[in-house]
């Protein structure tokens, strides 16, 4: 038997065993993640079809099913038969139906299987109708009965119970820090370069991917080079390091705001005045933006992003870059929580007009750009892996016109979802985060880090 027809298997097994309780537990748990906007929104479709050319999944795939309105409608559909007066009345006219086995088992394969929250249905709304919105909201009843992809459940109780997605434990995490600290002095040729832990009163707050010192520990090697160059103050935490949050995709927002209070109990800890962000465009969605809604409160801190960091730099003359040390056409990927949620969409090409030779655009570009595939949790449910690569046909062939050689991407589950994307369209390229990339063309001379 198949993976996939075990996964299927699985979810089957589950349908069959939900109780009356069940549903109407899920049921709770959908309208008490509904604000008066989102009600609105259930009720305000005029089927224009618009979010069809949107949509990266229904552009590869041409299936109905992958079409945002259809995704919409399974959850209007659901809210109108009991939420609405009259509505399951005349079920014929307004489209209602019940939410039972058969529609839980549709909202599964599209709500996670079809959909990685990117927005750009959203954006191209003719009404601003807000479907990733929407769609968490149905995540959110659907993990409350155990409907969640169990690959996505993993990774969250992983980071719930450990403190990372990775669960990486905080003597691998110090040793890694340990001996990256002496390639950094190598990188740097001065001995008392240092990537600090548990610096108390740092300016800076360093959180970062957890798949960097998993698998990509070089670059928290670039970001040490450029903290360096600038003379910052600032520390990673012993204990908690994680910038990434999957709370933010399964809709459960105890579990999300549990993820979040760790990181600013350690701000407090420490006593750093600025959260930095890396690269992670989830990561920066949930901690700029979402984070206050999660524990509702303000943060007593600054959030900034490290692209908003280093581009602060360049501004400031504290670090200086040489372009030509990156000599290669490179073209940049904008992530979706980053970009279209996040706002921070010029920093990152201040950054690459400064550090490489030569920089190309890809089109659509900015809040337009096409999602990569690796949102909405898509990068931890491998059962979806075929459907998100053939949807990955459209950010390949975003690629491939700019006949860029790199592509930047400041996000790490981007970086993951385009080098595969790299190798079943045979692109040919490199895939880099903007860090790597400034950290290569840095050109000032390096001395003793502050504090």
């Amino acid at each position: 038997m198949s993976r996939e027809a075990g996964v299927a298997d699985v979810l089957k097994e589950r349908l069959a065993a939900l109780t009356p309780e069940d549903i109407g537990h899920a049921l709770e748990v959908f309208r008490a993640n509904l604000d008066h906007a989102a009600v609105a929104q259930l009720q305000s479709c005029v089927h224009c079809g618009l979010c069809a050319e949107s949509c990266h999944y229904f552009l590869a795939t041409g299936d109905f099913k992958d079409h945002p309105a259809h995704k919409l409608n399974l959850i209007a559909a659901v809210f109108r038969n009991y939420f609405t007066p009259g509505a399951r009345m005349l079920a014929g006219v307004t489209g209602a139906k019940p939410l039972d086995a058969a529609m839980l088992e549709e909202w599964v394969d599209a709500l996670y299987g079809r959909c990685t929250l990117c927005g750009r249905c959203h954006l191209n709304c003719s009404i601003g109708i807000h479907t990733p919105v929407l769609a968490r909201a149905a995540r959110a009843a659907l993990t409350s009965v155990g409907l969640i992809p169990q690959e996505l459940k993993s990774t969250i109780d992983r980071a719930l119970e450990t403190g990372n997605n990775m669960g990486i434990e905080p003597s691998e995490w110090t040793e890694t820090v340990e001996w990256l600290t002496e390639e950094l002095r190598t990188e740097t040729s001065d001995p008392a370069a240092e990537l600090p832990l548990d610096r108390s009163g740092a300016r800076l707050f360093y959180a970062v991917n957890p798949r960097e010192p998993k698998f990509f520990p070089l670059s928290l090697v670039a970001a040490g080079k450029i903290f360096h160059a600038a003379r910052e103050s600032w520390t990673f935490s012993s204990k908690f390091f994680d910038v990434t949050n999957y709370g933010y995709f399964s809709g459960v927002d105890a579990d999300a705001e549990t993820i979040t209070r760790r990181i600013t109990d350690e701000m407090a800890r420490l006593g750093c005045s600025t959260l930095v962000l890396g690269e992670c465009g989830h990561g920066f969605a949930s901690y700029r933006w979402e984070g206050p809604r999660w524990l509702r409160e303000r943060y007593g801190f600054e959030v900034k992003s490290i692209l908003e960091v280093i581009a602060a730099y360049l501004r400031d003359g504290k670090i200086t870059l040489d372009p030509s040390r990156n000599p290669k056409r490179h073209t940049l990927h904008d992530p979706c929580n980053l970009v279209r949620y996040g706002g921070i969409i010029e920093e990152q090409r201040f950054i690459l007009k400064r550090a490489v030779a030569e920089f190309v655009e890809m089109t659509p570009n900015r809040e337009k750009n096409f999602c990569c595939g690796g949102g909405g949790g898509q990068m931890a449910m491998s059962r979806y892996a075929p459907r998100r690569l053939k949807a990955g046909r459209i950010k390949a062939e975003q690629i491939r016109a700019t006949k860029a050689c790199v592509v930047a991407s400041p996000c790490h589950n981007c970086i993951d979802a385009l080098t595969e994307l790299n190798k079943e369209y045979k692109l040919g390229v490199e895939i880099r985060s903007v860090c790597e990339i400034a950290a290569d063309a840095l050109k000032n001379g390096y001395g003793p880090a502050m504090g």
